[in-house]
């Protein structure tokens, strides 16, 4: 434990069950559940340190999933999109949708109060003025990511449900959540697997050596337990 930083009686009593061995993704899920429980149902997450150069735009990794059996949470979306697809939007689970109204509440107002934000591509041209205002929190609607799309429908009712978007940061690492603690063992299992399947399904061709350096599974308050994740 680093020096300095000071950790709950619960996390060090984890910390005794934990391991530094490269686990299977089964034995590890078995651990991180056998932590002392929580008054709260701890999301669980993988975070892939990935053999990538950030830098290089060739080589981010950014994209969506939905998982097999959702992550527990819904997401509040907005859409921005042409005023005869409104409605269709809100009824597949929009807080709000619009066109240069819904553009100028954000940007005069500060609106943020959203998890996901979804764009036709036609509208685009207008919510770039949002760059700087979105761009820091991760809102910004993305092809990549399936956030800028013809068929709104679809995917606000997927972020709605909980689709999981995932990128890179500076260090080369991918967090993304694949449950919550209630899950049984195998909706972890079959979560964590499709996950690891996408990240490395989009692996960069410039990428050289290792691709997967280091894959862990925590929960919220629980220590790390590295998974065994072949190349």
């Amino acid at each position: 434990m680093p020096k300095g930083i000071i950790r709950s009686k619960r996390y060090v009593e984890a910390a005794k069950k934990s391991t530094d061995k490269v686990l299977p993704l089964e034995q590890a899920i078995d651990i991180v559940k056998s932590f002392n429980p929580t008054k709260f149902d701890q999301t669980i997450e993988l975070t892939f340190s990935l053999g990538i150069d950030p830098k290089q735009a060739d080589q981010m990794i950014r994209g969506s999933l939905s998982l097999p059996h959702g992550v527990g949470s819904t997401k509040r979306v907005v859409c921005f999109c042409p005023e005869n697809m409104v409605e269709k939007a809100k009824a597949s689970g929009a807080i709000k949708a619009g066109g240069q109204e819904l553009v100028a509440e954000i940007e005069k107002e500060n609106f943020s109060d959203f998890d996901v934000a979804i764009s036709t591509p036609d509208m685009m041209r207008f919510v770039g003025r949002l760059g700087k205002v979105l761009g820091p929190k991760g809102l910004m609607p993305s092809p990549k990511a399936g956030t800028v799309t013809a068929d709104v429908e679809n995917a606000v009712k997927e972020y709605a449900a909980g689709k999981v978007e995932f990128r890179n940061d500076t260090g080369g690492n991918v967090h993304s959540v694949v449950g919550k603690m209630s899950f049984d063992k195998q909706k972890l299992i079959d979560n964590a697997t499709a996950m690891i399947a996408q990240v490395r399904r989009m692996k960069p061709a410039a990428a050289k050596g290792h691709y997967f350096k280091k894959v862990v599974l925590k929960g919220t308050m629980t220590p790390a337990v590295q998974v065994a994740v072949s190349l």
